[in-house]
């Protein structure tokens, strides 16, 4: 299973062949898709303060079938005790998503190059 951040799924919706690199996009291809709460929060957060132009709920209802996309929903106790443990990232959504995908032991597909 595979969580993508929030880019992706922005980048999923609006031009994946465009903005996802082909060796990610196979790999999403062939694995099983989650999509974190913290990740529909963070995008209705973006829709709210104008940079994005879509709500959350148009792009997961739209992203869920299509990708065969699952919700996935952890104990969120568990979530935040891990994200008490991160000295990054400093933004709070990365860093439930990253948690999310720590204490679910789940890969966790972004756009950034490195994660430390």
């Amino acid at each position: 299973m595979i969580l993508q951040d929030t880019h992706i799924v922005v980048w999923s919706y609006e031009d994946p062949e465009r903005l996802i690199p082909v060796a990610v996009r196979q790999r999403l291809d062939d694995e099983e898709l989650a999509l974190s709460p913290f990740v529909q929060l963070e995008l209705q957060y973006l829709y709210e303060v104008e940079k994005i132009s879509v709500p959350a709920d148009t792009i997961v209802n739209e992203l869920k079938p299509k990708l065969e996309m699952v919700l996935a929903d952890p104990p969120s106790a568990a979530v935040c005790q891990t994200a008490l443990t991160l000295g990054w990232p400093r933004d709070p959504f990365d860093r439930l998503i990253s948690a999310h995908a720590i204490a679910t032991e789940t890969v966790l597909v972004t756009k950034e190059r490195r994660c430390s």
